[in-house]
């Protein structure tokens, strides 16, 4: 456990200092959108784009792999929701966009800013592998299934808007302007194609790519800060512990039973790729889900202290679980 805790404890103690640096006005809030935007266009599209270049495109699209992470972010989603409208049994009940914002919340960690570095820092780059093909099914397939939920409208508005399929439709075309997909499969082409950077630029890259680790965890602490002082209502705890609780314990066990059952089925899982798909899901929440909530109109405040909770809550679940699994940097 301690050699866990010494590899856990700095990546969760920048995602503090992120936070108290706004906090306490050594950043200002109007620089946090620039700090997002340098990791989600600049640096963490460099990272990924080297791992992607770096390994087989076998080792980046398994498809068991693929299925047992898409399989449990469905059940996610479903079960959240489910919870999620229960929550309020004696007053008025949660709005479906706020449903589905909370399961988007529940369903999707926060891979790109922190699972990345951590599991690497845990595991070795091996990890790259399974985390990428997540990376790609909670930007394009959970992300899109969610908004679209958020979006559905009553039975008798639905013919105006073309179908219960036209809300995914418009997710899904704004997931795919997110910058990492394209990171990731721009990789794998100099990959398969053998192609080398020229020099300067492949300096450029690494160095772009280098930077997203220290970056992006100080940004999840601002992000975070900001979310909070922006939130537009008071949550009872009772509406986002739960929630909270489900990210960190329910998914992780959902991916490992789905690897489990795939197993039975007679397909291969790696007991290592595995244990990278359930430390993913014991990751906390997304940052960037505040963002999107607050841009949709859900109620962010809620969204937000799930986010809060979660990341608090996981740098003891997180590193547990780790340990549960016997993991070690080789």
């Amino acid at each position: 456990m301690q050699a866990i805790l010494a590899v856990t404890f700095p990546f969760f103690a920048l995602v503090l200092l992120g936070y108290l640096a706004v906090q306490r006005g050594y950043l200002p809030e109007s620089a946090i959108p620039g700090l997002n935007g340098f990791v989600l266009f600049f640096a963490l599209p460099c990272m990924l784009f080297r791992f992607g270049a770096s390994m087989p495109f076998a080792q980046l699209i398994d498809p068991v792999l693929i299925a047992i992470w898409g399989g449990g972010a469905a059940l996610m989603v479903l079960f959240t929701i489910a919870i999620t409208l229960r929550l309020r049994p004696d007053g008025p009940g949660v709005s479906m966009k706020d449903a589905a914002f909370g399961a988007l919340v529940a369903a999707f960690p926060n891979s790109g800013f922190m699972g990345f570095p951590l599991l690497i820092g845990l595991l070795g780059e091996k990890t790259a592998g399974p985390l990428i093909g997540c990376i790609l099914i909670d930007i394009v397939f959970t992300s899109s299934l969610c908004l679209a939920l958020a979006q559905l409208r009553p039975a008798s508005e639905t013919a105006t808007q073309h179908g219960v399929l036209a809300p995914f439709g418009r997710a899904l075309r704004g997931a795919l302007s997110n910058p990492l997909p394209w990171a990731i499969a721009l990789g794998a082409v100099v990959a398969a194609t053998s192609l080398p950077l020229p020099g300067p630029v492949k300096e450029i890259v690494r160095m772009l790519g280098d930077s997203a680790t220290p970056v992006a965890l100080f940004t999840i602490g601002a992000v975070l800060w900001r979310a909070q002082q922006h939130a537009h209502s008071r949550t009872p705890l009772r509406e986002f512990l739960p929630v909270a609780l489900v990210k960190l314990f329910v998914h992780p066990l959902l991916v490992l039973s789905g690897g489990v059952v795939a197993n039975a089925a007679g397909a291969t899982v790696s007991p290592f790729a595995l244990t990278v798909l359930v430390l993913n899901a014991a990751l906390p929440s997304a940052s960037n889900v505040a963002i999107l909530a607050e841009r949709y109109g859900a109620d962010n405040g809620r969204v937000t202290r799930i986010i809060m909770v979660s990341t608090a809550l996981a740098f003891v679940s997180f590193s547990a679980i780790a340990w549960v699994f016997g993991v070690r940097k080789d």
